[in-house]
């Protein structure tokens, strides 16, 4: 209960008032003929002091022609080998910009073993896939495109495509200053697209952060409750991002199919690790884990209720309040269930700026 009532306090100190705010690090993009200077705007109470600064590379700054140009790509299948997918066909906006199936399918038919990952809230995050293996929007950008069993293709062919194309000669010279394109601009065409992808109006900003409390239901604020209290979600999924930047074994095997971030590391106290995803959205989101293992949240909550392995190498130290169990009633199972869906934001899912452009 504890929790419970220091979530209650900041709810009294908190602003309930939501306005638009520029981020000083966009300001001087100078060094970017002929573009525009770009903001992402958002909630007052998402301020540094409890995010931290939106991360925006010196030599990537967020522009009204880079953001253009990065949504055209975000969407352009000429980035495939056979010219049919786009990065738009693993992450679809309805889903948060993620995938509906349990592992997405590449151009060839191959398909993967982790689950994609949500775009969402990404402009205040500095390692990106769930192992962790790219530090930057930029880096992150690069891998599908040459990845075997994903977009399959090569840099060199895909960017002999755009150059030739009627469009992205123009689009680069209005980005970037220059018709000539590279992969290196590609990346940040696409970075600088993915860091406007921000979600902060859900019922539980409503409630939470503004005080309506006419917000949620009887159910909902049960499951608040719970999520603050019993169920001891608040641990890894806290904050306005509703995430963490631990890496973390929650305790799903005892045996390891896959090595997360100690792949990355090489160290063995990382194996089983991973990268704690945002809730923002999550009922849109599933499947959930990094293998898509779970279909449902009723099914990701009961893994929480009863089935944590607590045998688990290097599982975090947060898991404790699981082993054993959690011991909630059916009843309250379900109002958590609802409580996570008050995370959804319609506006952003259905947000025509960040919609096939084409």
């Amino acid at each position: 209960m504890k929790s419970f009532f220091v979530v209650i306090g900041l709810l009294l100190i908190m602003t309930t008032i939501v306005s638009c705010s520029k981020d000083k690090s966009i300001q001087n993009n100078d060094s970017i003929s002929g573009s525009n200077a770009a903001s992402v705007f958002i909630p007052s109470w998402v301020g540094t002091s409890i995010v931290g600064e939106m991360i925006h590379p010196a030599n990537n700054p967020l522009t009204l022609e880079g953001i253009d140009l990065g949504r055209e790509l975000f969407y352009e299948t000429q980035l495939s080998g056979d010219n049919t997918m786009s990065c738009a066909s693993c992450h679809f906006q309805e889903f948060n910009f993620s995938d509906s199936a349990r592992f997405s399918t590449g151009i060839t038919g191959a398909m993967g073993d982790r689950q994609a990952m949500s775009i969402v809230n990404l402009a205040w995050d500095d390692s990106f896939f769930w192992d962790g293996r790219a530090i930057s929007l930029e880096e992150q950008a690069l891998g599908p495109v040459v990845n075997p069993i994903e977009l399959n293709d090569t840099w060199v062919n895909v960017i002999s495509k755009l150059q030739a194309s009627a469009k992205y000669p123009l689009l680069f010279q209005k980005a970037f200053g220059t018709s000539v394109i590279d992969s290196n601009l590609v990346t940040k065409a696409i970075a600088q697209f993915e860091r406007t992808m921000v979600s902060f109006n859900s019922d539980y900003d409503s409630y939470f952060y503004q005080g309506d409390t006419s917000a949620l239901t009887s159910s909902e604020k049960n499951g608040y409750d719970l999520f603050f209290g019993q169920a001891e979600c608040i641990h890894c999924h806290s904050g306005p991002l509703l995430n963490d930047p631990v890496f973390r074994n929650n305790g799903l095997d005892d045996v390891f199919a896959d090595l997360g971030l100690g792949d990355v590391t090489g160290l063995v106290s990382d194996n089983g690790k991973f990268k704690v995803p945002t809730l923002r959205n999550i009922a849109e989101s599933g499947p959930y884990m990094h293998d898509g293992r779970f279909s449902t949240l009723e099914e990701v909550v009961e893994h929480y209720n009863s089935g944590v392995q607590g045998g688990s190498p290097n599982l975090d130290s947060e898991m404790t309040h699981f082993i054993g169990g959690l011991s909630l009633t059916a009843a309250e199972k379900a109002d958590l269930v609802s409580f996570l869906k008050t995370f959804t934001d319609d506006s952003f899912l259905n947000n025509s700026d960040f919609s096939d452009p084409n």
